[in-house]
């Protein structure tokens, strides 16, 4: 299967990824992370400060940095960016009045010299709620398009119900597979 390619490819058993998950408050990442780590996401709190979970999928060991994004904490993001693998960027969809913002976030953060060449997986969230905005739409307000220096991803996805979360994985698995060639 699967699995077997990738040790192949890699000649270990796991190989461990840094992956930093940022995006504004309420935007989904815990519950976005417990869904990966397939946990219980019926009762979320604000993240505050940090949260770090070891998932494994597709015969990785992702170890996700799910960070806080409340306005306070945002400055401090860069702090955790060294040796980042993968950056997911998540989005909440149905919150239009503030795309403008997380757009601004993202843009700076794909500027840090620590993330130069690193994937980013964005994330479009809360696609279950009927104000959503589509992907594809996300995408071209975020001028994704425009991104060079890098491979990225947009994956519309639902993180209380798992809807897009592995495809979005598959996504990573295969930025992988592609660096090892």
């Amino acid at each position: 299967g699967l699995l077997s390619v990738i040790q192949k490819l890699k000649g270990s058993p796991e190989q461990e990824l840094r992956i930093v998950l940022l995006g504004l408050d309420n935007a989904g990442k815990t519950t976005l992370l417990k869904c990966l780590a397939s946990e219980e996401v019926s009762t979320i709190t604000p993240t505050q400060g940090f949260n770090i979970k070891s998932v494994h999928s597709h015969g990785l060991k992702l170890n996700v940095w799910d960070i806080g994004g409340q306005r306070s904490i945002r400055p401090y993001w860069r702090k955790y960016l060294g040796s980042t693998d993968l950056l997911i960027y998540v989005i909440d969809s149905a919150d239009q009045k503030r795309f403008e913002e997380t757009g601004q976030e993202l843009a700076e953060l794909t500027e840090e010299e620590s993330l130069t060449g690193v994937p980013l997986l964005v994330f479009a969230n809360k696609q279950d709620l009927v104000t959503a905005a589509p992907a594809a739409e996300i995408a071209e307000g975020l001028s994704l398009h425009t991104y060079r220096d890098r491979e990225w991803q947009i994956q519309a996805c639902s993180a209380l119900s798992g809807e897009g979360v592995q495809d979005g994985m598959n996504w990573i698995s295969s930025q992988i597979m592609n660096k090892k060639k």
